[in-house]
């Protein structure tokens, strides 16, 4: 219990009147549409730090930046992923409007949170298993880049063009079918040789960054859909 003076009058607020406050207060942000805005800014924070993870996985694959120090980037990268995504979470329990279904939110921010746990592992496997060579994932990762800046793209346009989201949202999913015939291309040719070691190092990166794009398309797909749903 506080005590308050305007006036010269002084009254007690209790904590279930301040509660009622911050409600109202939430209430009414919701109705002025900050509520929304604030849910599509989390969840494009969260698809930044999984682009920057590809960045990182990237620079690796160019040999701009050491392996093992690029693992323990890619840690911390990873840690700031998991705090945006909690913070999309609480807000969901929060808000009381959402630009699309609560469920389809959560459905997005899992598979972004996927797409950047599977670049931690490509990124660690690296150093783990040490192939000789990385530029053939410059490729696949540029492509995956340009999927998660199309994927920013599409969610930020969720309350002011929501007609264009779709048609945005299906840009990512090319990026994703560009980084999956990287992944045949070069498998095809690794398979053209005798199997050695360094082939079958190249192979597992391989399938990790077919793992990534797979994650992606998810995240595309729950988009659309969510913004198929709204529509009717």
């Amino acid at each position: 219990m506080t005590r308050r003076v305007r006036r010269g009058v002084r009254w007690r607020v209790g904590r279930g009147t301040r509660g009622g406050v911050r409600r109202l207060a939430q209430a009414w942000a919701d109705l002025r549409g900050h509520s929304a805005r604030l849910v599509v800014g989390l969840v494009c924070a969260q698809i930044a730090l999984a682009r920057s993870g590809a960045e990182l996985a990237r620079s690796t694959a160019a040999d701009a930046v050491d392996r093992s120090q690029a693992r323990a980037e890619m840690a911390e990268v990873e840690h700031k992923g998991d705090a945006a995504r909690a913070n999309l979470v609480r807000a969901l329990g929060r808000v009381l409007v959402t630009p699309i279904d609560r469920e389809d939110l959560y459905r997005l921010s899992r598979s972004v949170d996927d797409v950047l746990d599977h670049l931690r592992d490509y990124v660690r496997e690296t150093d783990l298993f040490g192939p000789r060579d990385l530029t053939f994932a410059v490729e696949p990762l540029e492509a995956l880049i340009d999927g998660l800046d199309k994927l920013e793209s599409a969610a930020r346009k969720m309350i002011d063009a929501p007609a264009t989201v779709t048609t945005a949202a299906l840009a990512t999913r090319k990026s994703c079918t560009r980084l999956r015939q990287l992944h045949q291309s070069r498998l095809t040719t690794l398979l053209a040789d005798p199997v050695t070691a360094d082939l079958l190092r190249e192979r597992e990166l391989l399938s990790r960054l077919d793992a990534v794009g797979r994650r992606l398309r998810e995240a595309a797909d729950t988009l659309a859909d969510a913004m198929l749903k709204r529509s009717h």
